[in-house]
């Protein structure tokens, strides 16, 4: 199966690298996707062109995809949901939730001029970082791209009720699945207390599994697929 991977922010396609070989072992095709203005080369990009970016890919995968979103990205990852409801086989969120109707796709950093930097470890100590290594770190950061603020304070609208019946996983890494539940139940998260096929599953891992984890992750994939 093709499986359509999103990175999330700072990240370019290069993040699935330790991820492709894996899911090839599985019977998998990763698409690893470079968003506008993560890597391509473009100073300047909107939230709608990455949306763009990721249907896309959907489009041009065969069969019926899985799509994948790590982070922030998770929102990108649905909008294939909303936009494409029947030409996926499903959708998973990784360390992430997809964004309110009509909130801003991700307003978290301060931003640096026209973009947002990677504002460095400290906003991650503990949980979501534990699991890297420094040299990790270091190569991380200096790999990282700034995000345009056109993509962090773009407007998200979902406009196809039909997404809710998109299976649906959801890869808890720093966090639980029954934290995750919890706020589920709390109403935090409107967009998956609506899914009609959702499944909580673990990974043993910090935020960022794809670099620290890979065969798990591509394991967790495969099953997803496989749903």
């Amino acid at each position: 199966m093709d499986i359509v991977l999103i990175p999330g922010l700072w990240l370019d396609g290069s993040a699935w690298d330790a991820v492709l070989p894996e899911l090839k072992k599985l019977g998998h095709r990763g698409i690893a996707v470079t968003l506008p203005g993560q890597g391509d080369g473009a100073t300047s990009a909107t939230y709608d062109d990455q949306a763009g970016a990721v249907l896309a890919a959907v489009d041009a995968a065969e069969g019926r995809p899985l799509v994948v979103g790590h982070s922030a990205a998770c929102t990108l990852a649905w909008v294939a949901a909303d936009r494409r409801p029947d030409a996926v086989t499903g959708v998973v969120l990784i360390g992430g939730f997809p964004t309110t109707d009509g909130g801003s796709y991700a307003d978290f950093f301060e931003t640096d001029g026209d973009a947002v930097a990677f504002p460095g470890w400290e906003p991650f100590e503990g949980p979501d970082s534990d699991d890297m290594s420094p040299e990790l770190k270091a190569e991380f950061a200096a790999g990282a791209h700034p995000v345009p603020v056109g993509v962090t304070k773009g407007t998200v609208r979902w406009t196809d009720e039909r997404r809710h019946g998109v299976p649906l996983t959801l890869v808890c890494p720093e966090f639980t699945p029954a934290q995750a539940q919890e706020w589920i139940d709390a109403g935090d998260v409107p967009e998956l207390a609506d899914a009609k096929a959702l499944e909580l599953v673990d990974i043993d891992s910090g935020h960022w599994p794809m670099f620290t984890q890979p065969a798990a992750l591509a394991a967790l994939l495969d099953e997803a697929a496989r749903r």
